[in-house]
């Protein structure tokens, strides 16, 4: 039996078949405005319900803003990281300015994997991390795409190695249908892409499982919706490219 850690999501675990397998590192691509921050953040705020730690890497955004955006669903993190269950990286100040001075955790050279990874082992050995959410890994090899592999691969040893259950987020262009950079794919074991396409006049958003090792999975693409409560997905529809069927 695969051990699979839930992840909460409605709609999501349904068409992973039970979940994902435990300690896999999946990559969550898509274009800008997909819905990858927050189907991450949901995942990992989903595990604190379960009493399951976790870590998020912020790449892109301030930490601040990190929380504030979680905030916005319902998701607040503070108490969490008050009781040393949840912990937020920051490898996007740089550790300049007021509000950086009050993280804890913090990569001084963002571009710097090999401090990146020391930072993130310390964070998950503190919290005693079960998942990790790295947003996103795209900045780490956006100058040099011939790095992606071995950056992806150096973050999936630590991640792997303590027993994590990771997602990685991956920006793409609107019109690239990859997944985020050569030889990122092979060093993923999961690889979950999200879409926002004009389906007769209007725009639809869709989730389509490409990869899961460990587990069959659907492999049909499902819509589903932002709300104020996160992401829900519908498993039992699919987007075609003439509209949605029941």
């Amino acid at each position: 039996m695969v051990e699979r850690v839930k992840t909460g999501i409605p709609g999501f675990d349904e068409i992973l078949n039970g979940g994902i397998p435990k300690r896999n590192v999946v990559l969550l691509s898509g274009g800008p405005g997909t819905g990858k921050t927050i189907m991450a953040s949901q995942f990992l705020w989903n595990g604190l319900q379960m009493g399951e730690p976790g870590v998020y890497v912020a790449l892109e955004e301030h930490p601040v803003q990190v929380r504030v955006n979680m905030k916005q669903f319902g998701w607040d993190v503070k108490q969490y990281e008050q009781q040393g269950v949840f912990a937020v990286v920051d490898a996007f100040t740089g550790g300049i300015g007021e509000a950086a001075k009050r993280e804890k955790y913090v990569v001084k050279d963002p571009t710097d994997v090999g401090e990146l990874v020391d930072v993130l082992r310390t964070a998950l050995k503190d919290v005693n991390a079960m998942r990790v959410v790295i947003d996103s890994v795209s900045t780490l090899y956006l100058t040099k795409p011939s790095v992606a592999r071995s950056v992806i691969m150096s973050l999936k040893k630590v991640l792997s190695g303590t027993g994590t259950t990771s997602i990685l987020v991956s920006q793409v262009s609107v019109t690239e249908r990859g997944f985020g950079g050569p030889g990122v794919e092979h060093a993923a074991d999961g690889i979950v892409r999200l879409d926002l396409d004009e389906v007769d006049g209007e725009l639809i958003r869709s989730v389509i499982v490409w990869k899961m090792r460990g587990t069959s999975h659907s492999l049909k693409r499902h819509p589903f919706e932002i709300t104020d409560k996160g992401i829900v997905i519908y498993p039992d529809k699919v987007v075609k490219t003439r509209g949605v069927v029941g």
